[in-house]
């Protein structure tokens, strides 16, 4: 890399911010679109390297699928496989993506097994969790479950696997088996706007949270993320930068239904406006 680009590239990474924002730190005699296209092209590059790491990660893998298939699939043994994996995985974005993340709020996490609450603006979150809650049940849509290697972890860790199109059964799998995790000491993550989003848009729950919260009388702990600003479904690729993971005030059980919805939305939207990155 040209030691110039390679010193102007280190200046970006010190701004936790998006990389279409980053372009008024040049210095001023270097030609502005010359630098943009140059760090974008280095930028897609690092992103395919690191979908091809990604790939070959995971493939390592399979043999520890084997292994513990052989043993019983002890629970245990695949939850520490799957959080290793998802280590690696974090460990790639930071070396290959220039992608890290930074977490506050850590003093609201509760003591106890609780439902957490995300936003979901990106894969990212779904892998990083594994790795930020050991043991954590992970609602996730069965189409998830056409992955090779990362559908045999989803079903022996076990995750909580929902087909969305069943309704009321779904609904009354999601308590059974989020009852039965926070029974086993491990907490409940769902992703309430049921699919990922554009960083654009203002966070709206899907029907089935609020009964979830009333049914399980348990401390709830928002997190916002804005993953989607550096790895996102409207990115064609990955960007450098730092993840925003901000762990909120708890929400105590025993609120109706909608007064949870409403005030997790707006713990949770508000942050995702306050966490939007800016020129540092």
């Amino acid at each position: 890399m040209c030691p110039v680009f390679k010193a102007i590239h280190h200046r970006f990474r010190e701004h936790s911010i998006c990389p279409e924002q980053r372009f008024d730190v040049y210095p001023p005699l270097l030609n502005r679109q010359v630098i943009q296209r140059s760090y974008f092209a280095v930028q897609r590059i690092r992103s395919s390297l690191f979908d091809l790491l990604l790939a070959v990660w995971t493939g390592f893998f399979a043999p520890v699928v084997a292994i513990l298939w052989l043993c019983g699939s002890p629970e245990n043994g695949v939850r520490l496989a799957s959080r290793f994996w998802a280590r690696g995985i974090l460990v790639g974005l930071k070396w290959f993506v220039g992608l890290t993340y930074s977490e506050r709020g850590q003093h609201n996490i509760p003591n106890e097994p609780c439902l957490i609450v995300a936003n979901h603006q990106s894969t990212w979150e779904t892998l990083a969790f594994l790795a930020l809650f050991p043991d954590v049940a992970i609602v996730a849509k069965q189409e998830l479950l056409t992955i090779p290697v990362f559908s045999w972890f989803l079903r022996k860790s076990p995750m909580i696997l929902i087909d969305r199109e069943s309704g009321s059964k779904a609904i009354r799998k999601l308590v059974e088996e989020s009852q039965a995790a926070l029974a086993q000491g491990r907490s409940v993550l769902i992703f309430p706007e049921g699919t990922r989003k554009s960083v654009s848009e203002p966070i709206e729950f899907k029907r089935g949270v609020e009964l979830l919260y009333a049914k399980l009388d348990r401390p709830v702990l928002p997190v916002a993320l804005n993953s989607g600003h550096f790895w996102g479904p409207d990115r064609t690729y990955k960007r450098a930068g730092t993840i925003s993971v901000s762990y909120l005030n708890p929400i105590q059980p025993g609120l109706p239904g909608h007064e949870f919805t409403r005030k997790a939305q707006q713990l949770l939207e508000a942050e995702r406006m306050s966490s939007w990155p800016q020129v540092a």
